[in-house]
């Protein structure tokens, strides 16, 4: 039985033009030397737009393997725990293979990378998630693969780095820079440089040079395709407010994507506010103040930067986040006022994750989790104002099993210290 709801492109008004801009943003600011392959990306994107063999090939590997659809629940336990101000919905995209909403778009680059030959897959990750969903496709097609991460999120994502080496991935720590995704990024970008002609860089969002941004967010888009059908299930046609994390921004853009002509609904991506927005190296928000705008590994957008134009060091809890720039379609619907952008703090996602956990049985992502503690501000908010109760969707975009040794850290007392010390001198007596 084919997907209730299956896959299909979607042209908004909000799209990018044939230069490859979303207004002001995006382009291909790259080396001569990356123009063929993008020039290939491009028209092999072109194409598959009406190759309905491509499509219907997606369609079923989004059913038999991704596990598609993904639920969409009413969290009725944390509305009332908020105070009944809203009525949350949640678009639980941990239930897609691998945990999060990036399969999505690997299976779509993947079955591109198969179209044109290639090879071998690259990819660059930051919580390791999207590194994990390459690595998975990459074994099913039986193409070698190789992950580039920073150092940091390399220790701090130990359980993702396991599984991609278990999926036969070679995973790069990159110890240049700020250790974090952008350097992951630009490791990435050089080996594409070298290996092109056989290489397919499958990219993990709606960042980069031209076509990537629109690639990614078409194939993620499938997710607010689903949540638009599954609302029609609780009695209405459109919710009032939609949320999600941005740091690069897929899993937002591929929610928002289908809802982005409806005028009335209202959509609002979370960026990391860290441990405080006016601390240097404290925060990952780029659109909160002090804009500046940059032109940074292959495109053109808003980036945390000096007024040199040099990258400062981000902080974030979730390692998925801590990216220095916002995808050039984000910075765009910024600008056109059609999305608005908060944040949220360390502390606050903290809190979201307990809560999530204790009334709904659901483990997040935290980069997720900002976006659940955003909605309870707006819960906040309603009480207050004692104004119509607003159905909010939040798109809940992978499980918080990666994310075990940090809240652990925080959340686990002495009783996990003491587990670690017990096993690393376990291990080191096997060892003697």
């Amino acid at each position: 039985m084919p997907l209730k709801t299956p896959f299909r492109f979607i042209k908004t008004r909000y799209d990018a033009n044939k230069a490859g801009y979303f207004g002001d943003f995006g382009g291909q600011y790259v080396p001569e030397v990356l123009m063929k392959p993008l020039q290939e990306l491009e028209l092999a994107y072109q194409a598959i737009q009406t190759d309905q063999v491509f499509i219907d090939e997606l369609n079923a590997l989004f059913e038999t393997y991704a596990g598609r659809p993904t639920p969409l629940f009413y969290a009725e336990n944390l509305s009332k725990a908020w105070g009944d101000g809203i009525e949350l919905y949640i678009k639980f995209e941990g239930l897609n293979h691998t945990g999060a909403h990036k399969l999505n778009h690997c299976l779509g680059q993947a079955l591109m990378a198969k179209r044109l030959g290639k090879k071998r897959i690259i990819a660059e990750t930051g919580a390791g998630q999207h590194g994990l969903a390459t690595a998975t496709i990459a074994a099913k097609l039986g193409l070698p693969c190789t992950i580039y991460m920073g150092a940091i999120d390399y220790d701090r994502q130990r359980p993702n780095v396991f599984w991609m080496k278990q999926l036969g991935a070679d995973v790069v720590a990159v110890e240049h820079g700020s250790k974090r995704l952008k350097d992951a990024v630009t490791a990435t970008l050089q080996d594409w440089i070298t290996h092109f002609e056989d290489t397919f860089y499958i990219l993990g969002s709606t960042v980069g040079p031209h076509p990537f941004p629109s690639i990614v967010r078409d194939f993620q888009s499938i997710v607010g395709l689903e949540t638009k059908e599954q609302i029609k299930a609780f009695g209405f046609e459109l919710p009032d407010t939609m949320l999600a994390c941005v740091g690069g921004g897929c899993n937002a853009l591929g929610f928002f994507n289908p809802f982005l002509e409806e005028d009335a609904v209202e959509l609002i991506g979370v960026e990391p506010g860290g441990s405080g927005i006016d601390k240097e190296g404290g925060h990952a928000t780029r659109l909160q103040k002090n804009l500046k705008t940059g032109i940074v590994e292959g495109y053109k957008s808003y980036f945390i930067q000096n007024d040199e134009g040099q990258i400062l060091p981000t902080h974030s809890i979730s390692a998925g986040l801590d990216y220095a720039g916002i995808g050039p379609q984000h910075a765009y619907l910024f600008d056109q006022g059609r999305v608005s952008y908060g944040f949220v703090c360390d502390d606050a996602v903290k809190e979201a994750f307990s809560e999530l956990a204790r009334y709904e049985g659901v483990i997040g992502a935290l980069e997720s989790l900002h976006a659940i503690a955003y909605a309870k501000q707006l819960a906040k908010d309603a009480l207050k104002s004692k104004g119509k109760r607003k159905k909010v969707l939040v798109n809940l975009s992978g499980r918080g099993d990666k994310d075990l040794f940090i809240l652990a850290q925080s959340l686990g007392g002495s009783a996990w210290e003491q587990f670690l010390d017990s096993e690393l001198q376990r291990l080191k007596g096997e060892a003697l």
